[in-house]
């Protein structure tokens, strides 16, 4: 079975999540579309930008391939759904100026901005928006498309008009139409995903220098308000020491994803500014359930209690980021504060692995290259070996290596990773077949009753089911990453939280 992942290393959100809201309940037609946080500049320019980011996308199709770096760079750039999250969390108008929702629920119709164009030069059209959301059905390879299995028909009603009808109510559905399964592709320019992308956002894709950037420059048709940068370059970095010297250089204005929060310090505030706010990032330390020793709930409960969570987060991640303890980001809105269903006992970690006759088991943490895993494996691993485990650690080349040997193949006991797709609890421990191999029977109940009832049952059925993960010890969840940007001093309208798929370049400008 092909499945998703989605990795913080290379995602900075779209929008600025102020409060938690419920962007997923409810429907009914939006109000115009919120603007971004603003450029502080008074409309298009010649000028350019340049962005530091790491784990450069393998390619650009995200109908095929797995891995956060690709909607990074297209979602509501290159491509727009129909409708968005604005800085809220809300649901608000995309490409769709109007909806309305049918008194059952199972009805969505769609009123089309006119007058939109893709980069390619065809309008956008109903028939473009039908044969997008069939695709996901029919020809997308990822797990991520199972998002688009509530839909049982898709139709064009007028030229700029189209109607979705769902099998059965669902609360995620029009949420998941914000993320990359929503995206409106050209069905006549759509042969050519993985290198010349085509849509009908701010941004039209221009080069790409494999290893080292890719260019995006203004769409100057674009429907809305153009973009006040006129190139966009997303430089890719490995190393931490290098992405930080690049801005100090001047090579680069913004480091997009800071990979070594000791180093703040190098940034006086004189010349530069430091965004901190909060991430859809839950580092995930999976346990390999689908095998011993981690088919015993024992053994994975002593991994929960035998990691001292503050100390590690301020040990490897110089104390940025939050303790969650289930697989809930602050900002949804069934979030708990479930750190102490088990909290760090070591004592009770070295009984429960001795009751499971385990102590002295050898155990293989998979490491993917990125900065957080490479810090931060190495205190997991001591913590461990401290309550009885031995631990055998190595790394894999992210992405490639990891993708195919850890989430394709399950060749591992223990690994380390970011999880950034918004509300993907149902898609990492929904499904036994998915690389945790977290299995409960009761998980597929509460899961559908929060998909199908009530928002207030919908809420109430996913706390439910944060908490089986917890009690269940479904795998750690370590901390929860934090957006940290660093920035020259003069660049505007720069995300604080960063909670979707897409870094939206749009809102970008200089002071």
């Amino acid at each position: 079975m092909t499945r998703k992942i989605a990795l913080v290393s290379s995602v900075v959100g779209l929008s600025l999540l102020t409060a938690a809201c419920n962007a997923g309940s409810g429907g009914g037609a939006g109000s115009s579309s919120a603007s971004g946080s603003g450029s502080g500049a008074s409309g298009p320019s010649g000028e350019s930008v340049t962005i530091g980011l790491v784990a450069e996308p393998a390619s650009l199709d995200f109908t095929k391939n797995d891995g956060a770096a690709i909607p990074q760079v297209e979602l509501g750039n290159i491509y727009e759904t129909l409708v968005k999250q604005d800085q809220s969390g809300k649901i608000v108008p995309g490409l769709a100026e109007k909806w309305t929702v049918s008194p059952d629920r199972e009805t969505y119709t769609f009123d089309l901005r006119p007058d939109v164009t893709f980069t390619g030069g065809q309008k956008l059209t109903a028939d473009d928006v039908v044969w997008s959301i069939n695709q996901v059905k029919s020809a997308w390879t990822i797990a991520i498309k199972a998002k688009m299995d509530p839909v049982s028909k898709a139709e064009k009603v007028g030229d700029n008009q189209v109607r979705v009808t769902l099998s059965q109510p669902s609360n995620s559905w029009l949420f998941n139409m914000t993320t990359r399964v929503g995206a409106i592709f050209s069905r006549t320019a759509a042969d050519q995903l993985a290198t010349k992308p085509v849509g009908t956002g701010p941004y039209a894709f221009s080069t790409w220098r494999r290893g080292d950037s890719i260019v995006l420059t203004r769409n100057e048709d674009y429907w809305g308000k153009k973009p006040y940068f006129k190139t966009v370059t997303l430089k890719y970095f490995k190393d931490p020491t290098a992405l930080n010297n690049a801005l100090r250089s001047k090579t680069i204005n913004v480091i997009g994803t800071v990979q070594a929060p000791e180093s703040l310090g190098q940034f006086p505030t004189s010349q530069y500014q430091v965004i901190e706010g909060t991430t859809n990032g839950e580092v995930v330390l999976s346990m390999n359930s689908s095998r011993a020793p981690f088919n015993d709930k024992r053994v994975r409960q002593a991994v929960r209690y035998g990691i001292n969570h503050r100390a590690l987060l301020d040990t490897c991640w110089a104390g940025r980021g939050q303790l969650i303890g289930s697989m809930v980001p602050p900002t949804d809105p069934w979030y708990e504060d479930l750190t102490k269903v088990t909290p760090y006992d070591q004592a009770k970690a070295k009984q429960l692995l001795q009751q499971a006759g385990k102590t002295g088991t050898t155990v293989r943490l998979r490491l993917p290259s990125l900065p957080y895993a490479q810090s931060c494996g190495p205190v997991v691993k001591s913590m461990l070996e401290q309550v009885g485990f031995k631990v055998q650690t190595d790394t894999l080349e992210f992405p490639a290596a990891w993708l195919t040997t850890v989430f394709t193949n399950s060749d591992y006991d223990l690994s380390m990773v970011s999880h950034v797709e918004p509300r993907d609890l149902p898609t990492v421990f929904g499904d036994p077949d998915y690389y945790t191999h977290f299995s409960n029977p009761q998980m597929a109940g509460l899961l559908k009753a929060a998909d199908t009832g009530t928002p207030q049952q919908e809420t109430a059925s996913m706390k439910k089911a944060a908490r089986l993960i917890a009690d269940d010890a479904g795998a750690d969840f370590l901390f929860l990453l934090p957006n940290l940007i660093v920035a020259d001093k003069n660049i505007t309208g720069l995300p604080k939280n960063a909670i979707t798929e897409g870094f939206d370049l749009s809102t970008l400008g200089r002071s």
